[in-house]
């Protein structure tokens, strides 16, 4: 598949979700494994199956239900995916990464992007929220490989700030409004589906890494190229291997995410509008 058609498959898949909703959201949401609860609580609310979205991905990953909403945060408008797809499930970068450049075509500025993570860092309990400082990609893939898109970004592009400080800032302060502390760490993306070995969470630690899983960093490239404005939010949903008893498994990592879920709802309801109210990252 080419760039230059996927570009045109983009364009195909957002006027079919335009046409659901009268609404037009500027805030997006990606709610990772176990993490779905929010899509519920938003008022004005359509919703499709990713499948009835032309060249949409659709994932098989049970805790991802494969929803786009569209709905409103109060009064902000919003579109939340319920769900994403991953490399580990056999789809290309640039099918990963493809409901992510949908939502540039609909006009989305910000985006925020959950995940469950295992924790790393001492420290870490299971069920808490962690904003992610920054990534390392160790996936083996980066989603712009091939013959560049100028439609939807330069092809070479700053990746220092991929995730907001600003909007950081504002999802701490939001936070402690509902007497909540927030911590910071790095974020290491690997392939999966296997959990990780107890040395390569040893390697992991002494990289930096503060948190391990399975997905975002190739949907955070691929928003930054196209200039969206990036929170990343992970629920740590288990101890990393080596740092537990227990042996792991994908049902922990579900049934701790939905422990996580009200806390989440709350922060994001609290966030979003005054995100929206913030405008254009450029424009600040």
């Amino acid at each position: 598949m080419s760039s230059l058609s996927i570009f045109s498959e983009t364009i195909e898949a957002a006027a079919c979700i335009r046409k659901r909703s009268p609404l037009q959201p500027k805030v997006a949401v990606v709610l990772g494994s176990g993490l779905g609860a929010f899509a519920g609580s938003l008022t004005n609310s359509k919703c499709m199956r990713f499948s009835e979205a032309p060249h949409f991905p659709v994932s098989n990953v049970q805790g991802h239900s494969g929803r786009i909403h569209i709905g409103q945060c109060g009064d902000t408008p919003v579109l939340v995916m319920q769900g994403r797809v991953h490399a580990y499930e056999g789809y290309k970068p640039s099918q990963v990464v493809f409901p992510i450049r949908v939502m540039k075509q609909l006009g989305i500025e910000q985006v925020i992007v959950t995940n469950a993570a295992g924790g790393i860092r001492e420290g870490l309990q299971a069920g808490e929220l962690v904003l992610i400082e920054d990534h390392i990609n160790l996936t083996g893939y980066n989603p712009l490989c091939g013959i560049n898109e100028e439609r939807f970004g330069p092809r070479f592009f700053d990746m220092t700030n991929a995730y907001s400080p600003r909007l950081r800032k504002l999802a701490h302060s939001v936070a402690e409004q509902h007497g909540h502390s927030l911590k910071e760490g790095v974020y290491i993306g690997v392939l999966g589906p296997s959990f990780e070995t107890p040395a390569e969470i040893r390697a992991f630690r002494s990289m930096g890494a503060d948190l391990v899983g399975m997905s975002t960093v190739q949907e955070v490239i691929a928003a930054r190229h196209m200039g969206l404005e990036v929170l990343g939010i992970s629920c740590v949903t288990n101890l990393a291997a080596g740092l537990q008893n227990e042996e792991l498994t994908h049902e922990e990592v579900l049934e701790t995410g939905k422990r996580a879920e009200a806390q989440l709802t709350q922060l994001l309801q609290g966030l979003i509008p005054q995100m929206a109210g913030l405008g254009r990252e450029d424009a600040a």
